[in-house]
């Protein structure tokens, strides 16, 4: 599972063998999240989470926003078309 992004202590993956939507895995302090891309330009939107707090959520999903570009690029070359 190709790290893509780190963001602190999470790591932000996207899974070679995964499905549509464009969507990443954010792993770390305990917890998953999931996060649908909405690919090309954002907004980053929250599928599901385990094992972070709702303030934890907001702030991955504040923290993804700036890279959205680059994590589409990321799942385009990995999976091709959104």
């Amino acid at each position: 599972m190709p790290t893509v992004l780190r963001l602190n202590a999470l790591r932000v993956v996207i899974y070679p063998a995964d499905h549509r939507p464009a969507h990443v895995h954010v792993w770390g302090q305990g917890g998953e999240a999931v996060f649908i891309l909405n690919c090309p330009d954002g907004p980053p939107e929250l599928r599901e989470a385990y094992g972070f707090t709702t303030k934890d959520v907001r702030r991955i999903e504040t923290d993804l926003g700036p890279h959205i570009t680059a994590l589409c690029s990321e799942w385009s070359a990995i999976h091709g078309d959104y």
